[in-house]
């Protein structure tokens, strides 16, 4: 799995002009899996999400987690992540897993994060979105399983 975790102040994501998420603070998550990918590689990454401390304390210190801040989640998933441009003009993706593989697993991906007892948005999987956000920092992270 490939995560990159944007901290934001606000995000959303449109589906053919109908916004289908959308939160206010927190992180908004780009979420590529890979053919390798299972249930213990999703299990890690949402738990490293949830408990991340990322967030700033009174002292400017990065020591608060989205849990710990009450913050939201938006997730989209993203499977040009695993884009590989090392060859040619145009990217290939045969490192991604294919739709009938990925999104089971980006669905349980989601779940394990709401088990955690975190709010969490979508986009729609598989579909053309138009993404938004106001990144907080900037803070973006690159999280791999």
């Amino acid at each position: 799995m490939r995560v990159v975790v944007q901290r934001t102040r606000e995000a959303s994501v449109t589906v053919a002009g109908e916004v289908v998420g959308q939160i206010d603070h927190g992180l908004m998550l780009l979420v590529g899996i890979t053919h390798e990918d299972t249930e213990k590689e999703v299990e890690f990454v949402a738990d490293k999400i949830a408990n991340l401390r990322i967030f700033e304390d009174e002292e400017g210190k990065m020591n608060f987690s989205v849990l710990d801040k009450g913050g939201q989640i938006l997730s989209v998933s993203q499977f040009t992540l695993y884009g590989d441009c090392r060859k040619g003009r145009r990217p290939n993706f045969m490192a991604a897993a294919r739709p009938e593989q990925a999104e089971p697993l980006y669905e349980l991906f989601n779940a394990k994060l709401r088990e955690k007892g975190l709010q969490v948005e979508t986009g729609r999987f598989g579909a053309m979105m138009d993404v938004r956000l106001l990144n907080d920092g900037p803070v973006t992270l690159i999280l791999e399983s």
